[in-house]
């Protein structure tokens, strides 16, 4: 396909695992709610314009939760760790055992996530979505700091280069696993985070192969910065994603090419991504895997995009690209690159103001 599109429907569905279950997700469709957020806004004495993106998001809102009450159960952060067969290849400038290093911050409330979400008064759990070391002996949980959740599928992804990232049955299990996980958490919105070192260079595989993007510019660095000062070292990891996506060539739809290129993180914030949908749940993605992710989460079930908000645009070329393909427009634009949520718990107070212009005053207290 010379566009990089996404096959046609009929053929998407039709190469699906026979064990995957996905969960009814209905469009979020103007209600007559959208007249009722603009009347509201009148009402504040600004024409409802002034409002700009904020004003969007607010409707947006009113289309997802009709009923306008957001109060049932606050805000949770959910945070993805994995690791990646891709680190083999020399693809990130960090060592795996990185992930388990923030892993263990998390836990023991030591990061600037932390810090955010207990300012908001927001539990944070952490799931062990593919880990490829062991966890280190911890101390009692915390309830200040985060729970971990373990589900995970093994030890890691493989890697890509040398044959299929994750079987399909791994990646149907951790797509599985992500909506099991939302099913049994509490939270009217969801904020998604992940941390895994080279889970970058995944994303940029899948945005690639899912959506036509040529790799060079699929994986090329924010401002230019790694091409400016290592030319050589860039075009390194350019030829090894390459090389990955020349063997992975006919893993085409969405399915296919998370199993062949993407990491567990990613396949269960899809999951995530799909049950929260399903309930009518809020869901905001900060980081490019996190993008990645929606892009399978939306090939697989369209209406999914309905419910999303995306926190930031990062200096990555290719985050700013995929934003372009989810036809998403981030609340914060602040050249960062922030992973672990940690732009989502920046964002969340710009979801809460719209949120409160949804409300007609017969709603419960927001939490």
């Amino acid at each position: 396909m010379a566009t990089g599109a996404l096959p046609p429907l009929r053929s998407r569905m039709a190469a699906l695992p026979p064990d995957l279950v996905l969960p009814p997700v209905a469009h979020a469709t103007d209600s007559g709610r959208d007249a009722a957020v603009v009347q509201r806004l009148l009402e504040t004495g600004q024409p409802a314009h002034a409002f700009g993106r904020v004003g969007d998001l607010a409707r947006q809102l009113a289309r997802i939760r009709p009923d306008g009450d957001w109060s049932r159960a606050p805000a949770q952060l959910l945070v993805f760790a994995a690791d990646h067969g891709l680190a083999d290849e020399g693809l990130s400038d960090e060592p795996q055992t990185t992930t388990v290093e923030r892993v263990v911050g998390l836990l023991e409330g030591r990061t600037p996530v932390n810090q955010l979400a207990r300012q908001h008064g927001m539990a944070v759990t952490v799931v062990d979505a593919g880990l490829g070391h062991a966890l280190p002996p911890l101390p009692p949980p915390d309830s200040a700091h985060a729970a971990l959740q373990l589900r995970k599928i093994a030890y890691g992804s493989r890697n890509p280069r040398l044959g299929p990232a994750m079987s399909v049955p791994q990646a149907v299990a951790a797509l599985h696993a992500g909506m099991d996980v939302v099913r049994h958490l509490e939270g009217d919105v969801l904020l998604l985070g992940d941390t895994a070192v080279a889970n970058e260079a995944s994303a940029a595989l899948l945005l690639s192969r899912l959506c036509g993007v040529p790799l060079a510019d699929a994986y090329a660095p924010g401002l230019q910065q790694m091409m400016e000062t290592d030319p050589a070292l860039w075009q390194k990891r350019l030829d090894v994603l390459l090389a990955v996506g020349t063997r992975h060539r006919h893993a085409v739809g969405p399915m296919a090419a998370l199993a062949a290129l993407g990491g567990y993180e990613i396949a269960m914030m899809a999951g995530a991504m799909l049950q929260a949908a399903s309930e009518r749940r809020l869901v905001m993605v900060d980081s490019l895997a996190g993008g990645a992710a929606a892009l399978v989460a939306r090939g697989l079930v369209p209406a999914v995009g309905d419910y999303l908000v995306f926190a930031q645009r990062t200096t990555e070329t290719g985050h700013r690209l995929m934003l372009i393909h989810l036809q998403a427009q981030p609340l914060l634009d602040l050249d960062m690159r922030l992973q672990q949520g940690l732009a989502c718990l920046l964002a969340w107070p710009l979801v809460k103001a719209a949120r409160d212009l949804t409300c007609d005053g017969s709603s419960r207290p927001y939490q």
